[in-house]
Parts: structure tokens; C-alpha cells; sequence
């Protein structure tokens, strides 16, 4: 068990807890000292949030003062961040960021050299680093800091190195919804460069606005609006740019298990799948069977991105991904990245030659219905014995014709209740029920 680190890094409330310019100055000199080893060089990113100002600021002094040499992104996606440690051949990269999270919070998300999400080994040392006293190196040794100028730029042409030079998107009109995210300045670039018309909205970021009423957290902005400006589909990113969802011509939420399956189709009628796709115990039934009738092999993790990426490690596969948009393309990069996703699915319409909502009809989703209970402190009690029995007596009741997930948030003080079925009152009502014993055994 970590003491600090979360399931993505360290996410909070800006001001309490472990998201204060006292912490994150003594996580800074930590990190330092574990990933750049007394040296090195650091990246870092950030997203739009108006606390991303303070803690930019308190991590340079504490990497600094561990005598690593920092250099500064500005507002950037994570995969952006993940991607651009690489080409620097930089020791770690870290995000400043809450992803999907309002405005008042914020985190901090780490890469190793690779642009991968850290090892359990490396986090614990970090944690261990944090009970010592801040020391700092003599002035010989201080860090020094540079300012990136043109990182967008290399990101926006990394992105589209990840499909072929041959395609283009001209004639194909996009609405590009950036949550007033890190996406802002990169994202529309991208699309429109290759060809399409973009229109842009979550696009004028003002620190405050992050993920509210657009996004990929608030999809029905970027819905409407497709079917307002007639455009052929609309993408949705979340604040860092690391999940996606997409609309079709019509309107309808395109979610990410259909744009897994879109993807995963495509690479195998190319002959390039390798290894089965990842999903999590979040992903729906309808996109399991989906898969199945393609005859491509399917497994589930955890809930969470990291779950994810250690399979398909382990199993060397190269696609992956969850339901909120979270997509790991590992043929084309280190981690889950929006806008590769979402060029990775225009790519296979293109070859395809079809559209959006013909090809993820193929997926027949499941009614699923997920309810959060919110906790006074982050705490698992799906182990109690009255929930337990709970989840059983529910999964009777199915009776093989769907699921029940019952689990701690990773990142927030929730329980997450899910269940999926084929009938969609019957998941209605087993929902509440398993909500309304949750809530009991917590007092509410």
C-alpha cells in the first residue's frame, strides 16, 4: 500500500491534504532525488488549471534543489509529456494535472525515461525520500531551468506520424471539443493539418473553466453541436488529453469501447493486431461479444490504465482500453493518448470506408448503470460481509444474464456501483439497491 500515490499519481482538492506548495516542494526534491538520481533532467507539463501557476513553480524549486535540471512545457497533454521525455532522453517527466477533475483539484502525474507511469518500487522510494528531511545540494550542484518553446509543435507532428502519410481527412468536417484543456493548442492543429474542417469549441481556457459543461466529461456539449454545424463526428477530450469520446453525424455518443473495437478491427483486417484486447471489469459486455464474433481474444484488468499497459506488457499486446475514453494504442506510443486514439479511428474509417455510426453499431451495448456513493474518506468496504452478500443476492437475481461491479475509486473518496444486464429496468433497480446498502453501511 502507498501512503501518497494513488492508482494515477497524487490528485486532490487544491489547499488540503497532500495538494499544498508545501507538499508538492517536498514531492519535487523527493522525486528528484529518486528519478534523477542527483542529476539529470526533468520535463514538465501542465494543464490549464489556475493552481498549475503555484505548483509549476514550488516543483522547479524542489527539483532544483535535489540538483536536476528541469525543462518547462507549459500547458501540455500528459501523453504529450510521456512522449516528449522520451525524445529528450530525459530522466522522468511530470504532469501537473487532475485530468477529468473540476478546476479546484489538482495532482501530479510521473513518467519514467520511457514514458511509462511508474513502477510500485520507484513510487515507494519517492514515498520514502518524503519521511527525510529536505536537504539541499551545494550551489555547484543546483539544478538549472529552460523553457521548451516549440514543444507543441514536435507533439503535433508526433501525432501525426502515427497514422500514414498517405491519409488525409479533406471533405470531413470535425467538431474538436478540448475541455478547455491541455488539448487547446494542440489538438485542432492536428486534425487540420491533415485536411479536415475544424470546429472548435472547449477551446479558450481561462484556469477556471477545465472540464465543466464540455469535454469528455460532459459529452452532450459536443453532441449538440455536431448536429448543429451538420458535421460528420465530433471528439471529445477530458483536461489532459489522455481520454477520448467521439459523436457520430447524428449525435450519438460514440464511447470508448466502440472506439477500442473500431480500432482493434481495423488492425486486424490489416493484419497488424497482435495479442489479445485489454479491457477492465468496466467494459461492456456488448463490446466482449462484439470482439468475439471477430474472433479476436479479450481480457480484463483492473480499473485503471496502468492495469492495462502491465498486461499488455506482459501479454505483448498493443491495444487496450476502458469505457471513459482511456486508450492505449502501445503499436504507436507509451501510454493512453486521446488524440492518437482519435486518429487512429479516422484512419480506420478512411480505410474502411465507412462511417462512424455504422461502425460502432456493431457494438451492442449492454444497459449498464453505474452509481457513485461518496465516502468522508477514501476507504474500500466491498470486503464487509453485508455487502458481500449484497453483490451475491444481485448476481442471482441476474442470473448469468449480466454483471455486478462493486469498487473503491482509485482517485476519489467513492464507491463505485455498477450493473450491467440485458434488461435495463432490472439494472436500474439492482443499481439502487446495491447504492441504497452502500449508503447504509456508511451512515448516509
Amino acid at each position: 500500500m502507498h501512503r501518497y500515490f494513488g492508482t494515477d499519481g497524487i490528485r486532490g482538492t487544491v489547499g488540503e491534504g497532500y495538494i499544498t506548495p508545501e507538499f508538492i516542494l517536498k514531492l519535487g526534491w523527493a522525486a528528484g532525488r529518486v528519478l534523477g538520481n542527483g542529476g539529470g533532467k526533468v520535463l514538465i507539463g501542465k494543464d490549464t488549471r489556475i493552481s498549475g501557476y503555484m505548483f509549476e513553480s514550488v516543483l522547479e524549486a524542489g527539483l532544483v534543489a535535489a540538483g536536476v535540471d528541469i525543462r518547462l512545457l507549459g500547458p501540455m497533454t500528459t501523453p504529450g509529456v510521456a512522449y516528449l521525455t522520451r525524445t529528450f532522453r530525459a530522466s522522468a517527466g511530470i504532469v501537473i494535472t487532475a485530468s477529468h477533475n473540476p478546476f479546484q483539484d489538482n495532482g501530479i502525474k510521473f513518467f519514467s525515461a520511457d514514458g511509462d507511469k511508474l513502477p510500485d518500487h520507484v513510487e515507494r522510494a519517492i514515498e520514502a525520500e518524503l519521511e527525510k528531511p529536505l536537504q539541499t545540494v551545494e550551489s555547484s550542484r543546483l539544478g538549472k531551468v529552460k523553457r521548451i518553446d516549440d514543444a507543441n509543435g514536435r507533439y503535433i507532428e508526433f501525432c501525426k506520424s502515427t497514422i500514414p502519410a498517405s491519409l488525409h481527412f479533406r471533405g470531413i468536417k470535425i467538431v474538436v471539443d478540448c475541455a478547455n484543456g491541455a488539448t487547446y493548442n494542440t489538438a485542432p492543429y492536428v486534425f487540420e493539418e491533415l485536411g479536415a474542417t475544424v470546429v472548435r469549441i472547449g477551446s479558450e481556457p481561462d484556469g477556471f473553466n477545465i472540464n465543466h459543461g464540455v469535454g469528455s466529461t460532459s459529452p452532450e456539449a459536443l453532441c449538440q453541436r455536431v448536429i448543429a454545424e451538420g458535421a460528420d463526428l465530433g471528439i471529445a477530450f477530458d483536461g489532459d488529453g489522455d481520454r477520448v469520446l467521439m459523436a457520430d453525424s447524428k449525435g450519438a455518443l460514440v464511447d470508448g469501447d466502440q472506439l477500442l473495437y473500431i480500432i482493434a478491427k481495423s488492425r486486424l483486417l490489416a493484419g497488424a493486431l497482435r495479442g489479445e484486447v485489454v479491457g477492465t471489469l468496466m467494459s461492456n459486455l456488448g463490446f466482449e461479444h462484439a470482439l468475439q464474433r471477430l474472433k479476436i481474444g479479450f481480457t480484463r484488468t483492473q480499473v485503471g490504465d496502468r492495469f492495462i499497459m502491465e498486461r499488455l506488457k506482459h501479454d505483448d499486446g498493443i491495444l487496450g482500453g476502458e469505457p471513459s475514453g482511456h486508450i492505449i494504442c502501445r503499436d504507436r506510443t507509451s501510454t493512453g493518448d486521446g488524440i492518437v486514439a482519435a486518429l487512429q479511428v479516422l484512419a480506420a474509417l478512411k480505410r474502411l470506408d465507412t462511417s462512424l455510426e455504422e461502425l460502432s453499431a456493431e457494438v451492442e451495448r449492454y444497459p449498464q448503470t453505474l452509481i457513485n456513493v461518496r465516502l468522508n474518506e477514501r476507504r474500500d468496504i466491498s470486503a464487509l460481509p453485508v455487502i458481500r452478500d449484497a453483490v451475491t443476492t444481485a448476481e442471482r437475481e441476474l442470473a448469468g444474464r449480466g454483471r455486478v461491479l462493486l469498487r473503491a475509486s482509485g482517485t476519489e473518496a467513492l464507491i463505485r456501483v455498477m450493473v450491467e444486464g440485458s434488461d435495463a429496468q432490472e439494472v436500474d433497480r439492482l443499481a439502487e439497491w446495491l447504492a441504497d446498502n452502500v449508503r447504509e453501511q456508511i451512515g448516509h
